[in-house]
């Protein structure tokens, strides 16, 4: 039995992807990379430092990784304001204290996204810890951020909760379970072949079915 709930933030408690998704896209824009939204999607919840490859290639990586990213995160701040918690976010938080379960959050956003993440959920009494971009060098799929999680709250073992088949890969690659929600736009079967062993449509429905995955109580 878990101890630990490893909660993803974006596409997971806040409402973010398609956002991220535009982002990039006018981002890969600036230097005349222009490729469908639907693909960029595809990739959302992969951390910044492998995207630029896995959409665009070796070569825009090399010529334009770090500009894009740049890039990336000014585009992305002109969405901040429009960003909502997406429903039962704080309630699943409360859920999860309640039943005596250490919440950490395991993100690779930059920390001033964290941070604002944060204000929108209460996060900084709801939750012990959380991670940024800072803390790891490789993010998503890579199972770093998912074990830094874990032991900056010292717990003995996890499960992770997530919106993306990134998520579930990288808590795949660290031997925690998962459990899926469709917040970020990924379909039930994506989810599930990439790791995720219990998938629901919303947070609400997680938190009326808790207690048939393993975060129905600690031991």
């Amino acid at each position: 039995m878990a101890d630990t709930a490893i909660l993803d933030i974006d596409g997971t408690l806040v409402d973010t992807n398609y956002q991220h998704a535009l982002a990039w896209f006018r981002a890969l824009g600036r230097y005349d990379v222009w490729l469908p939204v639907w693909r960029i999607h595809r990739h959302i919840g992969m951390g910044g430092d492998r995207l630029v490859t896995a959409l665009a290639g070796e070569d825009v990586e090399r010529r334009h990784g770090d500009a894009l990213r740049d890039a990336w995160v000014e585009e992305f701040d002109v969405f901040l304001d429009d960003i909502r918690p997406f429903e039962g976010a704080t309630e699943l938080l409360d859920e999860l204290g309640g039943r005596g379960f250490t919440v950490v959050l395991a993100s690779s956003g930059k920390p001033q996204h964290v941070e604002h993440f944060l204000d929108l959920i209460d996060g900084r009494s709801r939750c012990r810890a959380w991670t940024t971009s800072e803390d790891v060098e490789a993010t998503k799929p890579a199972p770093d951020l998912l074990q830094v999680a874990l032991a900056k709250v010292e717990g003995a073992s996890g499960v992770a909760v997530g919106d993306s088949t990134w998520d579930f890969l990288a808590a795949r690659r660290a031997g925690i379970p998962g459990i899926g929600l469709r917040t970020g736009g990924f379909s039930p079967e994506e989810l599930r072949e990439a790791g995720a062993g219990h998938v629901f449509d919303s947070l609400p429905e997680l938190i009326g079915n808790l207690g048939r995955t393993p975060l129905r109580a600690p031991p």
